[in-house]
């Protein structure tokens, strides 16, 4: 549909099969839908990787009160850029996923949060709802009793990258400030307004019509046997033609890079990573890597949010994961002493060493901090934070002991990294 004119309308998305997949999940009961999702493996696309299926199957029997399914559409770590380019092109994909998983969980009001700094693709996404309702696609085969009209409610946040994680993101939809629970219990038992809930990422989501439209065997047949299917990659930085590349999991960053244009000419590849800034570094020795979420973890990082950025060697490592811990400080909503003072610490310390001006220790002292942090914060944010600092300073320790004597504008001059000719 990324080719289509006029994508986003209802009239191009039903021109090419859109809403046979809800056609036939309302011919099968919530169970059977619960079980075909199983089937396929599809999995999680928001970072985890969690079985969606499984996922849905969470939440305990009926007591005759409401259930939930609240898309994630806050997408905002350094690098993602699939899920709201999907909404943008696509949004009926989107709507009629929220449909079929509606009716699965026995749900008749669902909600999509949406980053706020986007107002075009939040009146689009406004505008797809608005023609699904009216052609009567949502009218009946909902909630508890197959047999309610469904009512999707696209919200707008303020802005705040924890409210990606998914309880603070409920949180802050029931209108308090985002900040993230303590677990048990899970969304699945109380979630939104205290009820059962399914969070589940748009692009997981977006990705179950076409489950439901063609079959399993057809979606099984991709990827690898642990992770089935396919996925966006979203490939940035100094390659020749950055963009969305949708392809089987399994494919490896070489064959990536390759159909990006290879990187961009009279350079070579340093460093890049395979899930967004929270994922721990890779160089060019695992450019063969298969990125699915099994081989990626095995070579020691994370395939996350499929977030691919690449940088050459004009890149200082000192000041990408500078930039990196600076979004980490600011964007940590304070609620637990490592993730605060530890990111306000590390903030500072690789501020002296980018400028040139590091203390004698503060590597060490940067690397007793982040492991401060990993796995002692209330959420994965801390975690986040953490990663790019152990992994950086693992990777290009000189570089970073080079902080305490000259500064990263003179090692690797901001020019030469530039990507625009007019910033050179």
């Amino acid at each position: 549909m990324w080719d289509v004119a006029d994508s986003w309308t209802l009239a191009a998305y039903r021109a090419h099969g859109g809403y046979e997949g809800l056609a036939r999940a309302k011919t099968l009961s919530p169970e059977e839908l619960i079980a075909l999702v199983k089937d396929s493996g599809l999995r999680g696309r928001g970072g985890a990787g969690f079985p969606a299926g499984l996922k849905w199957s969470f939440l305990p029997p009926s007591d005759g009160g409401p259930r939930y399914l609240v898309v994630n559409a806050d997408e905002s770590e350094p690098g993602t850029c699939k899920d709201i380019p999907t909404i943008l092109s696509n949004p009926q994909a989107l709507i009629e996923g929220i449909a079929i998983t509606s009716r699965a969980i026995g749900c008749d009001h669902a909600f999509v949060y949406l980053r706020g700094e986007v107002p075009h693709v939040y009146r689009r996404l406004l505008h797809a709802v608005r023609e699904a309702t009216e052609a009567g696609l949502l009218d009946t085969g909902f909630g508890l009793d197959g047999d309610q009209p469904l009512r999707i409610t696209a919200h707008a946040g303020a802005g705040a990258y924890i409210c990606g994680e998914e309880t603070a993101l409920l949180d802050s939809l029931e209108g308090r400030r985002g900040h993230p629970r303590l677990k048990p219990p899970f969304p699945a038992v109380a979630g939104l307004y205290a009820r059962p809930t399914v969070v589940n990422n748009v692009e997981t989501i977006a990705q179950v019509p076409a489950i439901l439209a063609r079959g399993v065997p057809w979606y099984a047949a991709m990827g690898t046997e642990r992770s089935r299917g396919h996925g966006i990659f979203s490939v940035s930085g100094h390659v020749a033609r950055p963009g969305q590349f949708e392809a089987p999991f399994g494919i490896t960053m070489r064959e990536l890079i390759e159909l990006a244009g290879g990187i961009r000419p009279g350079h070579r590849l340093k460093f890049w990573v395979p899930g967004g800034s929270s994922t721990p570094i890779f160089g060019p020795e695992e450019l063969d890597v298969p990125l699915d979420y099994e081989s990626v973890a095995g070579a020691g990082s994370m395939l996350g949010t499929r977030a691919l950025q690449v940088f050459d060697e004009t890149v200082s490592v000192v000041r990408v994961v500078a930039r990196w811990t600076e979004f980490y400080q600011h964007e940590s909503c304070g609620k637990c002493t490592p993730c605060r003072e530890g990111t306000y610490w590390m903030r500072q310390i690789m501020a002296r060493l980018e400028q040139g001006r590091g203390l004698p220790g503060d590597v060490e002292k940067l690397e007793d901090i982040a492991a401060n942090i990993a796995g002692r914060s209330f959420c994965a944010l801390g975690d986040a934070a953490a990663t790019p600092v152990l992994s950086g300073i693992a990777r290009f320790r000189p570089e970073f002991e080079a902080g305490c004597t000259t500064p990263a504008r003179e090692l690797f001059p901001y020019a030469a990294s530039a990507l625009v000719e007019s910033a050179r």
